[in-house]
């Protein structure tokens, strides 16, 4: 029994008699290792063979992007084209993303077939939240969204068009003119019914072509 352990006893009582009187060394079908010992003959033997198993690759990237649907495609594609080395993980083929499924389109004051205005846009969008929504993020989406469109359109994107050439903007729920009192607007631009499919080929292409380098099927932890 150890020093300590011959000091414990009184204080242990009946369990004292569970401590081996015998060094532990001597037990049979026991193997002992000191930290000296385990670090000098069975860390290295361990280490090399999880690394063998499960390689470690290092990369290096001005910015990584999770996620590639819309948000994180665009987001990729802006980084890459502005001359940052751009990483896009992700858990499926970016054109397999859910954005794919959106078919209606992108709500934004184009006036390309009536009359129409962002702040008419915020209204209906406030509104529509039940007045529970951010105002001043609404504020600044549906200010900026009539940029995105074109922006999106510049890109590439496959716009439905009018007969004269511009974007096509279709009748959507909940959307009105002058702040409610104007009838029904015609403000969401679209893709025939794949508009969520033409977008995520656009923006995947011109991550591609920018070269960002897309990690398909991976999680970030």
């Amino acid at each position: 029994m150890s020093a300590l352990m011959r000091r414990l006893a009184p204080a242990l009582g009946s369990a004292a008699s569970l401590v081996p009187s015998a060094p532990l060394s001597a037990l049979p079908g026991l193997q002992l290792f000191s930290k000296r010992n385990f670090a000098s003959s069975q860390a290295p033997a361990a280490a090399a063979a999880a690394l063998s198993e499960y390689p470690i690759v290092d990369h290096t990237f001005d910015a990584v992007v999770v996620g590639a649907g819309g948000a994180g495609l665009r987001a990729a594609f802006g980084l890459a084209s502005s001359g940052f080395k751009t990483a896009c993980i992700t858990k499926l083929f970016p054109t397999r993303s859910h954005t794919v499924a959106a078919q209606g389109g992108i709500n934004a004051a184009l006036a390309n077939m009536t009359e129409d205005d962002w702040r008419w846009h915020m209204y209906d969008t406030i509104k529509g939240s039940d007045w529970l929504g951010d105002q001043d993020a609404i504020h600044y989406m549906c200010r900026e969204a009539p940029k995105a469109v074109i922006e999106l359109e510049n890109a590439g994107m496959p716009f439905s068009r009018t007969d004269d050439g511009r974007v096509y903007q279709r009748a959507f729920g909940g959307q009105s003119l002058d702040f409610g009192r104007g009838g029904q607007a015609y403000r969401c631009c679209a893709a025939a019914d794949r508009t969520g499919h033409a977008m995520l080929h656009t923006l995947y292409g011109q991550s591609l072509k920018h070269d960002t380098q897309f990690f398909v099927d991976y999680f970030a932890l």
